[in-house]
Formats: structure tokens, C-alpha cells, sequence
């Protein structure tokens, strides 16, 4: 994809994985473009409001499947509702944005939530989950495919000569896959959903992008790395924080398989941070996965352990900066 490199991206880079404080998102995107601007990526603004955050954003693009807010939650509906209206209309501010400020970028990154986080996350107008009728999550998962198709191939249209890397944000796949996601209600669990739905929904949205430009960020524990590798995703991003000793062997076997690590290495809230301290993370970390340090840069991408969206703005700029210094130290040391 770049060079002899089988990834959409550079070598020893650091990224953001999404979602940044404040409220405006041309200050929001001059701060990604100049901290990270290896890897850029088009950030959410939580704090706007009701649709700006990941699920927000990504009831913005399905197609043809109404989806209004109502006091327990997005619901899907016979027709759009006000609230669905003002995420769009999010989603087009910030495009027209990226329009203007990213002209002449190499590669940015577009983050959606997954299907399956989603159908967690959606009610039926019964106010159950979306997750709990297998025909209603296969229409919600193929109208967030088209919605994601449509969405690449619009920011192609503005950005032309740019590569676009997909980040499928999933964090709520291991609570589906376990059974875990809360009911309506919160008396009880829905019961879990059978890899055999859960994988292709994720490939297909996957699939939206080109090979060697997919990536699956879950920052929870118990990372599905087999069923994420085998829907097609060329990287995995984590929360390393989580990374327990018994799952080295799994993260291992998907690096081993040719997958990239993207690993986050800082607090996504307010922390003591420093370059040393990120670096000796890594270091850290790819030593016990048993690789040689000298490819550590090709097959790491350095993030925030989640979003930033809960920190102050000094402390994701901080984030960002030291994330890029310790990446180019790292990059370095391969040399």
C-alpha cells in the first residue's frame, strides 16, 4: 500500500483514536493535522451535543432506516426525527471543514462505530435492543455498510489523491459476544449474539475500504483478535493498559498472521504523561510478544488508550505531542 509496506499508513506513526473535547471542530482538526499529522483523522466533538459522538455520528449515515432520539435512546422508527437532522448536519460541518483544511493530505483516518456496538446501542420501537431481532440487525448492519461505502466515497470526492483508513470503533464487541449488554430495562442481558451474525456484519462493513486500510479499535477487555483478523480487519487497536499476560499469545498470532498493533500507550483522561515513559511502554509490550525491536515501527501505531473526549484540551495536546515524539524515537532506535 505504501511502498513495499502491506498498510495503508507510514511506518512509526502516532494517531488519535476519535473523539476529542470542546466544541469547535475547526480548532479540533488544525490540532489533529498539526500533532498528527503522519496519521490524521476527522475527530468527534462529544460536547456539541446530541449527535456529535460516535453513535451519533454513525446513525448519520444508514441508509434508508429512520432513527430518531427519544427518551431512552436512538430508536429505530418509520421516519427520521429532528435529532437524526442535527447529526447530519454535524457530519456536514465537519466535512466541509476537512474540505478546506486537509486539502493535499496523504492519508487520513474516518472512524464509525461497528454494527454490533450499534445494535447495542439502538432500541426497536418495542424498546428492545436492535440486537435482540436478528433480522433487524442484519438491515442495520448492511444500512451502516452503504452509509459507510456512501461516506468513503464522498470524502474521495473532496479529497482527492488522499488514501482513506477505515477505524471500525467496536467497543462494546466482547459485552455482545458474552451476552453482557444490558437490557432497556436494565433487570437483565441480551442474550449474546452467535459469531456466525457478528463476523460477516463486521466484514461487511469492513469491507468499505480497501485492504490494508481496515482497522477494529476495541479498548475493552477480551478482544476477539481471531474474529476480527477473520473479518478482514488488517489491524487491531487496544487499550495496552488491558493487555493481560494470558492474551499475549492471541495478540502475538495476529501480529504472526500479518496484522498491525495499534496500541494505546496513554490514559484517555488527565495523566501524568512523558515521552520515556510511553516509549518504555512499548517497549515493554512488544518484547513480551516475543518480536524483534526492528520491527516494531513497522507493525505499531501509537494511540490514546480511547478517546479523548473526557480530557482537557492541554491534555490532548499533550497526548498527541508525546505520542509523535515517542514514535519517531521508536522509529529511530529500528533505524
Amino acid at each position: 500500500m505504501t511502498g513495499d509496506r502491506p498498510f495503508g499508513w507510514p511506518a512509526g506513526i502516532a494517531t488519535g483514536v476519535g473523539s476529542l473535547p470542546g466544541t469547535d471542530p475547526a480548532e479540533a482538526l488544525r490540532l489533529v493535522l498539526g500533532e498528527v499529522a503522519g496519521l490524521p483523522y476527522l475527530p468527534e466533538l462529544p460536547a456539541r451535543g446530541l449527535g456529535a459522538d460516535l453513535l451519533g455520528r454513525g446513525c448519520a449515515l444508514l441508509v434508508d432506516l429512520p432513527i430518531e432520539w427519544q427518551p431512552h435512546g436512538w430508536t429505530l422508527t418509520s421516519s427520521p426525527g429532528r435529532d437524526l437532522a442535527r447529526a447530519r448536519d454535524h457530519l456536514e460541518r465537519d466535512l466541509d471543514l476537512l474540505t478546506e483544511l486537509a486539502a493535499g493530505v496523504g492519508v487520513l483516518k474516518v472512524q464509525l462505530p461497528g454494527p454490533l456496538t450499534m445494535a447495542a446501542g439502538l432500541e426497536l420501537p418495542n424498546l428492545h435492543k436492535v440486537l435482540t431481532d436478528h433480522g433487524a440487525f442484519r438491515d442495520l448492519a448492511g444500512s451502516l455498510a452503504e452509509g459507510a461505502r456512501l461516506h468513503l466515497a464522498e470524502l474521495r470526492s473532496r479529497l482527492p489523491g488522499t488514501r482513506l483508513v477505515l477505524q471500525v470503533d467496536e467497543p462494546g464487541l466482547p459485552a455482545v459476544l458474552a451476552g453482557r449488554v444490558p437490557t432497556p430495562s436494565g433487570y437483565g442481558t441480551v442474550r449474546a449474539l452467535d459469531r456466525s451474525l457478528a463476523e460477516p456484519a463486521l466484514a461487511e462493513l469492513l469491507a468499505a475500504a480497501p485492504a490494508g486500510c481496515r482497522v477494529v479499535h476495541c479498548c475493552a477487555g477480551e478482544v476477539p483478535y481471531e474474529l476480527i483478523r477473520a473479518a478482514g480487519a488488517d489491524a487491531v487497536s487496544i487499550d495496552a493498559a488491558l493487555l493481560s499476560d494470558a492474551r499475549l499469545d492471541a495478540v502475538g498470532e495476529f501480529v504472526d498472521a500479518g496484522g498491525a498493533l495499534w496500541l494505546g500507550v496513554v490514559p484517555g483522561t488527565d495523566a501524568e504523561i512523558s515521552l520515556s515513559g510511553a516509549r518504555e511502554s512499548v517497549r515493554r509490550r512488544w518484547a513480551q510478544l516475543g518480536f524483534a525491536p526492528a520491527l516494531l515501527p513497522d507493525r505499531v501505531v501509537l494511540t490514546p488508550a480511547c478517546g479523548l473526549a473526557g480530557a482537557s484540551a492541554g491534555y490532548a495536546r499533550r497526548t498527541m505531542s508525546v505520542l509523535r515524539d515517542t514514535a519517531t524515537a521508536l522509529r529511530e532506535d529500528a533505524a
